[in-house]
Formats: C-alpha cells, sequence, structure tokens
C-alpha cells in the first residue's frame, strides 16, 4: 500500500503509513525494509540528507542481521 502511495506521489500518506508500520514492526527485517521504503520517499521528494539518514539505518541494522555475503549488503 505505502509503495502504490509512493508511485502516485501521496508522499504525506506514504510515510504516515510507514511511521505506523515502524511502530509496530517486531523483526529487524521489517524494520530494515520500512526504513529503505522511508528513505525511497525522501528520494523522491528531493530531501536528499533526510533520506541517507532512513538508508542508514536500514544498513546499519542489515550489516547486524544479514551475512557479510548477503547480495542486499552489495545493493
Amino acid at each position: 500500500m505505502g509503495k502504490l502511495m509512493l508511485q502516485v506521489g501521496h508522499f504525506d500518506q506514504a510515510e504516515e503509513l510507514y511511521q505506523e508500520l515502524l511502530k509496530s514492526a517486531s523483526a529487524d527485517s521489517d524494520r530494515a525494509h520500512i526504513y529503505h521504503m522511508l528513505g525511497m520517499l525522501k528520494d523522491q521528494q528531493g530531501k536528499y540528507p533526510e533520506a541517507v539518514k532512513f538508508y542508514e539505518k536500514d544498513l546499519e541494522i542489515s550489516e547486524k542481521t544479514l551475512s557479510a555475503d548477503d547480495p542486499q549488503l552489495a545493493a
């Protein structure tokens, strides 16, 4: 749903949804994905410093939970 909102330019609604999902996410992989999506949202809005912060949170979680040779870390 959030991804669809991003695609049609409903950034505020997408961000609200992702923030709510983040509050209820219990798995590290879920939180990493949500941070990544928030980074994409800010990137599409041209808010690059904010995007970087979300991408860094995604990377921090992913580095702790994925093996060093996981393809997700190469992206």
